[in-house]
């Protein structure tokens, strides 16, 4: 009777919540704060993408040339069998996220029929005149899922106007305004510092410039050597520094000038978030050229390591021919890439392990940071330690000894990046011996050594900006690049900038191979 009596009494009820409440939410872990600088949500859906193509089309396709001079008849734009839905559907076949255009390159043909002058494509005999392959494009980026990127040359050798700060500055910006005006959403805006060296002197007003791209596309990202929101590696190689910080000093850096280690290394102490973008083309030149010929998938895939696998998104130049299309050759390269990259990386070896870790934060029982989250892909879920910790180690066991000779390890990025330094162990004969020793993580890092079997590893962090979160370790198996193995007890070779070298077990006297990254 005194049960009944009590549930049914208001105040009773009142404190039973309360108490439920409180005792659900001091179990609830909270996490740790993030570490400025952070990316902008714009900034994490760039990265993510990883890949995207850049294509180089205009009239230099049609001249064999890599700068035109602005003096080429519009009648030499001519192409025969234009296909933008075959670039589209290329790129989503093959994991390209983005299609970034050559809108107009320094020559000042404009491949889309502009308002502002003549010599565009309404002035070529290509669909007699009333073409437009920005739009074709943008309809077949919208069809395969592609985003679409811009890109506006600053230097214009054709425009008359051009050396008159103000009137170029307002010609450039009334161009710009039609591309993000005219066909839907643009993802990203690439821009360079180039300019006519030596002749005409022209300041371009980038900071204006940046204002009203972001006014009129505020979910478009902004490319340059100095931002505004990610920043050029630094050359046109498609590699990364293997130290790279998404943190930077845009303070520091100017459109048009560049401190070349600056940009490839990113800074530890930057105050801005600035990753970086890999550019680099399939051939030789950035334009078509019936001569070049495409690299090989395997040179891809080491440049594909030496970009996304150092925390940055590469962008590949892949340029229409001039009769519209990608050429066969580049096609079947791509696909090859493509299934390179499925190959290695479609199976974690390690999805099934019993992940474990020096410390939790929350304790050990807690699934929200635990040491399982590093074996879900992603970047939403993470292992964090407690704080205040003298160690910071993730323990896996494999089930079984596998072979693999790349792992993979992630940051969860929105909350900072934060590793300075780490390396990984194998457990060998009882005693752990270093296979890799590495900088930095980010977004993705991937690291390739010899060949190794093991059923135990371990990830120790050895310096951080803050305590360590980890998001992601895989362990994978690449058939295919060629990583020399080492013998001998002084040995020294190198595989992509990996250097591969004797250094002292944990524990033991015996010699063993870490690739120092």
């Amino acid at each position: 009777m005194a049960m009944v009596e009590r549930a049914s009494n208001p105040s009773f009820l009142i404190l039973f919540f309360s108490l439920t409440l409180r005792l659900s939410f001091s179990s609830h872990t909270l996490p740790p704060l993030p570490l400025p600088p952070l990316p902008s949500a714009f900034q994490l859906s760039w990265q993510l993408g990883e890949l995207a193509l850049f294509l180089h089309f205009g009239i230099n396709t049609f001249t064999d040339s890599e700068w035109g001079t602005g003096d080429d008849d519009p009648s030499v734009f001519a192409p025969t069998a234009l296909d933008a839905r075959q670039w589209a559907r290329v790129a989503a076949e093959t994991g390209f996220v983005r299609a970034v255009f050559t809108a107009k390159h320094h020559d000042g043909f404009c491949l889309w029929p502009s308002d502002c002058t003549n010599y565009s494509v309404k002035s070529s005999p290509w669909h007699g005149g009333r073409g437009d392959v920005v739009a074709e494009l943008a309809d077949a980026a919208k069809e395969f899922g592609i985003e679409l990127g811009i890109y506006l040359s600053p230097w214009d050798r054709h425009e008359s106007c051009y050396g008159d700060t103000v009137k170029y500055n307002e010609y450039y910006l009334a161009q710009m305004t039609e591309l993000l005006t005219r066909y839907g959403e643009i993802k990203e805006v690439f821009l360079d510092g180039a300019k006519d060296e030596g002749g005409k002197d022209m300041d371009y007003l980038f900071n204006c410039w940046f204002r009203v791209i972001h006014q009129l596309q505020p979910g478009a990202v902004i490319f340059s050597n100095a931002g505004p929101d990610i920043r050029w590696i630094g050359n046109e190689d498609g590699f990364a520094g293997s130290t790279c910080w998404s943190l930077l000093n845009r303070s520091s850096v100017k459109i048009g000038r560049i401190d070349r280690d600056y940009a490839a290394k990113g800074d530890q102490f930057g105050q801005d978030w600035l990753p970086a973008e890999c550019d680099v083309s399939i051939r030789d030149g950035w334009f078509w050229h019936k001569t070049e010929h495409p690299k090989s998938a395997i040179s891809l895939l080491n440049i594909y390591y030496k970009s996304v696998g150092r925390n940055c998104l590469l962008i590949l130049n892949v340029p229409p021919n001039s009769s519209g299309l990608f050429s066969s050759e580049d096609v079947q390269v791509l696909h090859e890439f493509a299934e390179l990259r499925h190959t290695i990386f479609s199976q974690n070896l390690a999805q099934d392990a019993i992940a474990t870790a020096s410390s939790t934060r929350g304790g050990e029982g807690n699934s929200q940071f635990a040491p399982s989250n590093v074996l879900k892909e992603g970047i939403y879920s993470y292992w964090a330690p407690e704080d205040y910790q003298a160690d910071w180690i993730i323990f896996l066991d494999l089930g079984q000894p596998i072979t693999f000779n790349v792992l993979q390890v992630q940051e969860p990025i929105q909350m900072g990046q934060r590793v300075i330094e780490f390396h990984v162990d194998l457990l060998e004969d009882g005693e752990w011996n270093t296979i890799v020793n590495a900088t930095t993580i980010g977004y993705k890092r991937l690291l390739q050594f010899p060949a190794v079997k093991a059923q135990f590893l371990r990830l120790l962090v050895d310096k951080s900006r803050a305590d360590p979160l980890i998001s992601y370790f895989g362990v994978y198996l690449d058939p295919y690049s060629i990583i020399p193995e080492t013998h001998g007890s002084s040995r020294q070779a190198s595989f992509n900038d990996y250097q591969v070298i004797s250094l002292k077990k944990y524990n033991s006297s015996v010699n063993s191979s870490i690739a120092v990254i």
